[in-house]
């Protein structure tokens, strides 16, 4: 096994590696066709996959950083394996989770049982900068809140799977998740169709479906008019937004380009104005109607929340969902899974404490160099801290902020995060990884994308993942093997 000479799973879980040059059964097709490549050929078509990414234009934005903002997301050529049995348990966790949590966001707006009986504690709403009054009372479809769920999980040297946060207001990623799967079946086509990769070819067509099926009754035509809401070409996102829109066959439109009538929500079209019937939204609940929440807010439209009152617009997700997308919220999923399903939770979290409590404070205080301490309220690996990566000086600035808000601040130990051969400086060596998988809930079904978005942190012994923090993505296969006979046969 040439190509995987050398490498050391180290004293992690290993996605592709039982031990060093014995690879899971998930994994063995694929580490014997790479093994058998001739000198250079993975490194030429790792080169060749960069390049299709670059022709395709996809790119992340990164804000403050003096080599620009526009660049090529990495993506690197090994795949992340996962078998198919063990990731039918982690979907119907995923399942699990986001049912509870759609429950949790409708009473939060409705008859807040669960803080009158204390399943959770009521600090933790009044405190909450998710929690959004304007929208007390609000029914979407189908008591349906977030229809779009990204759920971030991690494997520690257990190799279980980990809970590590739950991003419910306008999760990102999917676009890569496809494309990503889309170069690694031009780069290694047999290969991938004898590896029993489970398909996610029909991911936009059941996010189209869900899309249609929240649409309002009294809508014009019998096809549903789709629109995505893009906060404009100087989002981090917009690659997605613009991707997103082009598969799903819907409008991409801004804020100024609606406008309320007075009833509906329209766009305006060089034919006049078009109903919009449902709106998939990449823009922040604080920003979609400036007569309801910011003022100053120019990627919204005026009236846009009226019409979604009246029931004459759908907007996916929900206005308000970002009440459960805080990190402190997080620690309570298991007490809200076991309050409104009556279920234990089939998905653990990562061990978690929160620094509003004073000995939770004092422990994160006196343990900082062995924790990782995030915000309640920030997403993309900004405002974070890996205890054990920080010097002396950074924790002890950090240490002025935790006392200064401890409310905004969660702890957990650093785990030791999986790991997946990565290709860097031409060798394979072993990167961290984490994983998202995208969820999407309509009225009546639930669906978990196959494997979903591994964030790879390409940095030597680096654990931060995110794009915006020099990381990079891989492709998810889920593997099923196939069925034996008695005899050994597959049937």
């Amino acid at each position: 096994m040439a190509t995987f000479d050398g490498y050391d799973t180290g004293d992690f879980f290993d996605e592709v590696f039982k031990t060093s040059g014995h690879p899971h059964a998930c994994a063995k097709l694929l580490v014997e066709k790479l093994a058998g490549l001739p000198e250079g050929d993975l490194l030429a078509r790792q080169k060749a996959s960069e390049k299709s990414m670059l022709g395709m234009g996809v790119t992340f934005t990164v804000y403050g950083d003096e080599r620009g903002t526009d660049r090529a997301i990495p993506f690197d050529i090994v795949p992340r394996t996962i078998d198919g049995q063990v990731w039918d348990n982690v979907e119907i966790g995923l399942k699990q989770r986001i049912r509870a949590i759609n429950r949790f966001i409708d009473d939060v707006y409705h008859e807040q049982r669960i803080f009158k009986d204390e399943a959770v504690p009521p600090w933790v709403l009044h405190t909450s900068k998710g929690f959004l009054p304007q929208c007390r009372g609000i029914d979407p479809p189908g008591g349906v809140w977030a229809h779009v769920t990204g759920t971030d999980l991690v494997r520690d040297r257990d190799g279980a799977f980990y809970v590590l946060e739950d991003n419910l207001r306008v999760p990102s990623g999917v676009s890569y998740v496809l494309l990503n799967r889309t170069l690694m079946k031009r780069t290694f086509p047999e290969v991938f169709h004898q590896s029993h990769v489970r398909p996610i070819d029909s991911y936009t067509s059941r996010f189209l479906s869900m899309l249609h099926g929240l649409a309002p009754a009294d809508r014009d035509s019998e096809t549903p008019c789709v629109a995505v809401l893009t906060p404009g070409v100087f989002n981090s996102a917009y690659f997605e937004h613009a991707f997103l829109a082009r598969r799903l066959g819907a409008m991409l439109v801004e804020g100024r380009d609606l406008v309320y009538d007075g009833k509906y929500v329209c766009m305006k079209t060089t034919a006049g104005l078009k109903r919009v019937d449902v709106i998939y939204r990449r823009v922040d609940t604080e920003f979609i109607d400036p007569t309801v929440f910011r003022d100053d807010s120019v990627m919204g439209c005026p009236g846009m929340m009226k019409a979604y009152c009246d029931g004459h617009v759908t907007l996916a997700n929900a206005p308000g969902t970002g009440v459960a997308d805080d990190k402190v919220l997080y620690a309570y999923v298991p007490n809200i899974i076991r309050y409104y399903l009556g279920e234990e939770p089939l998905l653990p979290n990562v061990p978690t404490r929160l620094c509003h409590n004073p000995q939770d404070l004092e422990y994160t205080l006196d343990n900082l160099e062995k924790l990782v301490v995030k915000p309640a309220n920030e997403s993309g690996g900004y405002g974070m801290i890996v205890g054990p990566k920080a010097t002396p000086e950074q924790r002890e600035s950090f240490k002025k902020k935790l006392i200064a808000n401890p409310r905004n601040y969660i702890s957990q130990p650093t785990l030791s995060l999986s790991r997946v051969p990565t290709l860097v400086n031409g060798r394979l060596e072993g990167r961290h990884v984490d994983l998202r998988p995208f969820i999407l809930q309509g009225r009546d079904s639930i669906y978990v994308l196959p494997g979903g978005l591994t964030r790879v942190a390409l940095p030597k012994g680096s654990l931060v993942v995110n794009s915006s923090q020099g990381g990079g993505t891989k492709d998810t296969w889920v593997v099923d093997h196939p069925r034996q006979t008695e005899t050994g046969v597959a049937s």
